[in-house]
């Protein structure tokens, strides 16, 4: 049995309720793509998120909705990119090489063992590759946050306190000096 047939219940790769695909669903999915792209440039202007973007195009309204008066994150979305030229340019912000610890929980990040202690690692500290480096708490659970690599912390990203999302980065580890 082929991969495409068995599950009865899904489409072959490429095929849509109509058959194969259509012109028009590509037309539909490179006009949404050319929206999308569009969003996020214009996002990129803002300091702080509106309160609420609507984009129509023909009979597709896209829609976002954030809380008033937050700020918008450095890249609210990381888009395919084309080869970085080879004179730095002074585009957007400064992004320190690495590779990201990701929060592995959502919950309040804290950078020390306990109130008033040392915290685990600072910018500029060498790790190992496992070794503890934060804690999330998340209703009275303590998960500990662990370097994904050897290397050097390059990056603090959130704050001591900080409430934090599932996977939202929340150091960079600068390998190459391990």
């Amino acid at each position: 049995m082929s991969q495409d047939t068995a599950d009865p219940t899904r489409m072959p790769a490429g095929e849509d309720a109509n058959g194969p695909e259509s012109p028009a669903v590509s037309d539909i999915e490179a006009s949404l793509e050319l929206v999308r792209t569009n969003a996020l440039q214009l996002l990129k202007g803002f300091s702080h998120a509106p309160s609420v973007l609507r984009i129509r195009a023909g009979g597709v309204t896209v829609e976002a909705e954030w809380p008033t008066g937050q700020p918008l994150p450095a890249d609210p979305i990381t888009l395919p990119t084309a080869p970085a030229p080879s004179v730095p340019t002074l585009d957007g912000p400064v992004v320190p090489a690495g590779v990201e610890v990701r929060a592995p929980a959502v919950g309040v990040l804290f950078h020390c063992p306990s109130p008033g202690a040392a915290p685990f690692v600072k910018v500029g500290d060498r790790v190992e590759a496992g070794q503890q480096i934060a804690i999330i708490e998340v209703m009275k659970l303590m998960i500990p946050v662990d370097s994904a690599c050897a290397g050097t912390v390059s990056a603090v990203l959130r704050g001591d306190g900080d409430a934090v999302e599932f996977d939202e980065p929340l150091f960079r580890i600068d390998p190459s000096t391990s």
